[in-house]
């Protein structure tokens, strides 16, 4: 008695049926045959069935597949999707008993004992039809993503199911921006090679949305509709990306990111344009909302995949500004409204996308030293700035001393404002940095002659555009070992601070014209955390690249650090060859204290960036300058009361330490280029409210009489 089996796949629109007849001549042999049902298909496999019927005589030798053409033969376009639920062992089945040749009028091989009886074949034969009948009035249509239709902008029912099965029901990712339909049209319409575009990918948009994408694909007479499929990131907060610390040394644990899901996409056509909606909630912290950015690495990814010279446009659907660092303001061809089309650099995006999601890896090893530069070193360029005072002139110029020091040869870059004095200008600019004047910007949310006033003047590295990259640096650092490698590294790389943000001490910039007219557009908007600029630049740039803290270490020890860890610190900052890259110098400068000690150690709330090693390293880099240019760092009247002060007052307190106790050898205490000298008598009025500074105010050059004894 013939047996059934039914294989239905419910994702394909093809029902696959076998049906087996047991050979009574033979207690082993069983006969299968498959048959597949397609919507394009039935009636060429029906056919037969009713024929065998109609004769009385079994299938069971005849291999229904030839109808199709002979085993092995190369598929049909419609094909592919129907073996895609076959199984290896189908293929066997279809190798084991696969059909005879019969010569010409001869007819298969019958017994008549084992002739299938009508009825019962009839029977079964209808059963199989209406199963297969069923299957197919029951079963989704395909998108072939191998091989997807030429329909061009057919939008089905699956491509809309798969988008909600995808992203919709994830409410992270829903995006209630409006589209205006005329300004993607007109973007569009601009497009200089639109015909050769072979695939548009959608992501992201509604059902309403895609119907009427379909009504756009007239601009892309030779181009296929792709709902691309995206599965969203689960139970993967902010802070998972950005951690705050992260096993640097890997000595308990290897640092992973958490895997972003990439895009579903068909092999072919070649997508040549991607159109993605994105969510902004500005009421939550939308700049670090992990969907927001896993939608932009997505596309970012696709786009990188692309092979050839042929470029991809990227559109973007947004009410807030896309991530500025992965799709650059260079890159933007136009926008409108919340319509802004890019079109990146291939080479770069690659790059970028390459990297670890976050902060959550290292994006530059522990042992950099194998890194090679491909970049122009003409158009690249460490930078610092000063501005509202001279007090960091001596920092900058023993930091130009330290990237000599390196090995480096990159172009010094440091931008002054109108406060620093001709005389600190011919200073910096002997120490080799070259010297440009910028306007100051005020922080608009800081309070009058507050420290924070001008610092968001930092903005302007932005418009060195005479270089591509930029190793921006405080001038309060110094530079130990080469770290020319970063040059390597994409904008926002640096080390991490706390929480989720990264330390602007040390970054790597890339200068941009549109990149500052953000930085300005957002100024009255946008709170920084720290009222200065770091906290408004981690608004800006909340998707950015850790490198190791070794390349910024802070000369800090914190609160709570055992023995054990700061004996560690203290060995770091001495290490001879150096084994840190860059050493920060937080709390009260080096070039602000005698040179005999840290003069952090007699103020009790400061104590923490106390170092004597680290102290005296700076001073070691120091003594290498030209002497000519030690004049730089003479201390002021005013400063050396200042130390004096602190000074009496760790001894009223007898603090342990006993730094308080040592007696001062530094030559700049008898070193006096002011009107006024006599610094002890400022002592006699310090802490009045009414007192001033007048004489010492103006930093005047050191007469030449003292120069003289200098060198």
């Amino acid at each position: 008695m013939p047996s059934c089996l039914n294989s239905t796949n419910k994702r394909l629109n093809v029902a696959v049926i076998f049906y087996c007849i047991r050979d009574p001549n033979s207690k082993v042999r069983i006969i299968c045959h498959r048959i597949v049902f397609g919507s394009q298909q039935i009636l060429v496999h029906l056919l037969p069935l009713f024929v065998f019927a109609d004769q009385r005589c079994s299938p069971a030798e005849i291999d229904l597949t030839n109808m199709r053409g002979p085993v092995g033969a190369s598929p049909t376009p419609i094909e592919p999707r129907h073996r895609l639920s076959v199984a290896n062992e189908d293929t066997s089945k279809r190798r084991s008993f696969g059909s005879r040749t019969f010569k010409d009028g001869e007819k298969p091989y019958l017994d008549r004992n084992t002739s299938c009886k009508f009825p019962t074949l009839k029977l079964v034969l209808i059963i199989i039809i209406l199963g297969a009948l069923f299957t197919l009035l029951h079963s989704p249509a395909v998108y072939n993503t191998e091989r997807p239709s030429h329909s061009g902008s057919r939008v089905s029912l699956v491509e809309r199911r798969t988008n909600e099965k995808y992203l919709s029901n994830d409410e992270r990712y829903l995006s209630n921006s409006k589209v205006n339909w005329n300004h993607i049209s007109g973007v569009i319409r601009n497009l200089p090679d639109t015909n050769e575009y072979k695939g548009i990918g959608l992501l992201n948009f509604n059902d309403t949305e895609i119907a009427q994408w379909k009504k756009l694909m007239k601009l892309f007479p030779s181009a296929e509709q792709i709902s691309l499929r995206l599965n969203p990131a689960k139970n993967i907060t902010w802070e998972d990306l950005y951690p705050e610390w992260i096993d640097e040394e890997e000595e308990f644990k290897v640092p992973i990111c958490p895997k972003l899901p990439l895009i579903e996409a068909p092999r072919i056509p070649r997508i040549d344009f991607i159109a993605v909606k994105l969510p902004c909630v500005k009421t939550r912290d939308w700049s670090r909302d992990v969907a927001r950015l896993h939608l932009q690495l997505a596309v970012a990814r696709l786009a990188a995949k692309s092979k050839g010279y042929h470029p991809v446009r990227v559109l973007l659907v947004t009410e807030c500004f896309p991530i500025p660092n992965l799709f650059t303001c260079k890159e933007l061809v136009v926008r409108r409204g919340n319509v802004w089309l890019y079109e990146p650099d291939l080479n770069l995006l690659r790059e970028k996308v390459s990297l670890p999601v976050g902060s959550c890896e290292l994006s530059v090893p522990l042992m950099a030293k194998d890194y090679r530069n491909s970049g122009n070193p003409k158009r690249e360029a460490y930078a610092t700035i000063l501005h509202s005072a001279h007090v960091y002139v001596c920092g900058a110029i023993t930091a130009a001393q330290s990237i000599r020091m390196s090995g480096s040869t990159r172009d010094l870059v440091i931008l002054v404002d109108n406060t620093i004095s001709d005389y600190h200008r011919e200073g910096l600019e002997a120490a080799g940095w070259k010297v440009h004047t910028i306007e100051r910007i005020r922080n608009p949310k800081a309070e009058r002659d507050a420290y924070n006033e001008w610092n968001y003047s930092k903005f302007r590295l932005w418009q060195l555009t005479d270089y591509d990259k930029i190793i921006f640096i405080d001038a309060d650092l110094l530079i130990l070992r080469n770290i020319d490698f970063l040059f390597e590294m994409p904008e926002i790389t640096a080390t991490g601070n706390n929480a989720t943000l990264f330390n602007s001490g040390v970054m790597v910039v890339e200068p941009s014209n549109c990149t500052f007219k953000l930085l300005m557009d957002h100024i009255n908007e946008i709170e920084s955390y720290n009222g200065g600029d770091q906290g408004y630049l981690n608004e800006i740039f909340t998707w950015w690249h850790r490198i190791p803290k070794q390349m910024n270490f802070l000369k800090h020890f914190w609160e709570g650090d055992e023995e054990e860890k700061k004996v560690m610190k203290t060995r770091l900052f001495g290490a001879d060859p150096p084994v840190l890259y860059v050493l920060h110098y937080l709390g009260l400068k080096p070039w602000l204290c005698f040179r005999d000690y840290d003069c952090n150690w007699n103020v009790a709330k400061i104590q923490e960036f106390a170092s004597d090693v680290a102290h005296a390293r700076w001073w070691k880099v120091h003594d290498a300058m030209p002497e000519n240019l030690h004049k730089y760092c003479l201390l002021r009247s005013k400063q050396k009361a200042a130390l004096e002060w602190d000074r009496r007052e760790a001894e009223k307190g007898n603090y342990s330490d006993g730094h308080w106790k040592i007696q001062i050898k530094d030559s700049r205490l008898e070193t006096c280029f002011e009107e006024f000298c006599f610094w002890e008598s400022m002592l006699w009025h310090w802490g009045e409210t009414n007192w001033t500074d007048n004489g010492t105010a103006n930093a005047l050059p050191p007469p030449a009489t003292v120069l003289t004894a200098l060198l």
